[in-house]
């Protein structure tokens, strides 16, 4: 992919083809790119590390973008280890380098690599700034975007935000793909519990003149591109409803349940609902599913009572949703019991604390398979839901 950089900007990262989950639970089947760069003025200050497989990849990106060149500093906006993981190789292999990063993240570093290079240290935090020489870097603390100790750059000079891990996505940079989908994937997983950081480091960003974003995950961002990106991290961050649709979330033991599934969505389509989106929670990827339970404005959650309670692939959903500030939808539920059944009111439950939700008036229920009654729950269900 091309990068489109201002000038003065080098981009020194790397793509990773070789990981299967990010974060030890994401599945990235187009890999990940692990972004770092490097300000060309007077003065060189290179912007994080990379993976700690790619060290020495990334050392040679900086010897070839600067062409000689020592940088003066290294800039860690961010102590997750796919971007921090070679500050000491980095230190080692540039001895007059300085390094540049908020308080918190040398507490980190000090917990990470044993030494926070006392001596070669600059604390910066907001407000802060750096210069280069034509350039003078400011620097804006993003506390829980999505770590603590988080600081972004802004070159007043370019006009351009180095964001972190903000407006990352998954995969690698020479891979064509759609930018929101895998974008929305990365930000619901990674980032959605702090709707509320986010939105106050979208307006510290509104007050600047910003025409490129370089973030650490996923291609620089400029123009349209930019534009559709922070539209998006507003709806994202604030919780609202992105598409008209609703999202039918599912676990079957013996097909019942599946097939309860099938005939709602086959009549929300006929009733002319604009999208359904139908996830087997437990064989198809959970991120996905969460992300699209962020994206539609209605969820029917549909699942068999279960030693008591549901179906344990339904419950470790419903805490995805939950752990995210889950909020300003409509949620439905279809429950499946052959005696004693529990799981519309377990699944309610579970809701206690979530914000702005409307529980639908229509429940279905099952009693083992589908019958002339459940058939004509699941026929208002889709009225309701078509209606509103």
């Amino acid at each position: 992919m091309e990068m489109q950089l201002p000038a003065g900007v080098r981009y020194i990262g790397v793509n990773d083809h070789d990981v299967d989950l990010f974060e030890g639970q994401y599945v990235v089947p187009n890999g990940m790119a692990y972004n770092s760069y490097a300000i060309v003025d007077e003065k060189v200050a290179v912007f994080d590390t990379v993976d700690v497989k790619f060290g020495q990849m990334w050392l040679a990106n900086i010897r070839d973008a600067l062409g000689g060149r020592d940088p003066d500093y290294l800039i860690v906006q961010h102590m997750e280890p796919d971007h921090s993981a070679n500050i000491a190789v980095f230190m080692e292999a540039y001895p007059n380098a300085q390094l540049v990063a908020s308080a918190k993240a040398f507490a980190m570093m000090e917990n990470f690599f044993g030494q926070a290079w006392a001596d070669r240290r600059i604390v910066v935090g907001e407000g802060s700034t750096l210069a280069l020489g034509a350039r003078t870097l400011t620097f804006v603390t993003a506390p829980m975007v999505h770590w603590p100790e988080v600081i972004v750059t802004y070159d007043a000079a370019d006009k351009t935000l180095f964001s972190a891990d903000g407006f990352g996505k998954f995969g690698a940079l020479d891979v064509e793909e759609d930018w929101a989908c895998e974008a929305r994937r990365y930000y619901i997983g990674i980032v959605g519990k702090y709707g509320a950081q986010v939105q106050a480091l979208l307006k510290k960003a509104a007050g600047l003149e910003i025409r490129t974003v370089c973030p650490l995950h996923g291609p620089v961002l400029s123009g349209e591109a930019l534009a559709n990106a922070l539209r998006l991290y507003g709806i994202w961050s604030s919780y609202q409803v992105e598409s008209e649709g609703v999202v039918i979330a599912y676990t079957s033991v013996y097909g019942h349940t599946k097939q309860a599934v099938e005939l709602l969505a086959e009549r929300l389509r006929a009733k002319g609902c604009p999208k359904v989106s139908i996830t087997d929670l437990a064989r198809d990827d959970m991120a996905e599913a969460v992300e699209d339970a962020f994206r539609y404005g209605t969820i029917v959650l549909a699942t068999t009572t279960y030693n008591a309670d549901i179906f344990p692939f339904m419950r470790t959903f419903i805490e995805h949703l939950t752990e995210r500030n889950f909020q300003n939808r409509t949620v439905a539920f279809v429950e499946n019991g052959s005696w004693a059944p529990t799981a519309a009111k377990v699944m309610r439950a579970m809701f206690e604390k979530s914000k702005n939700l409307r529980f639908a008036e229509t429940v279905v229920h099952l009693k083992s398979a589908l019958s002339d009654t459940s058939r004509g729950e699941i026929e208002a269900l889709a009225d309701e839901l078509v209606k509103e």
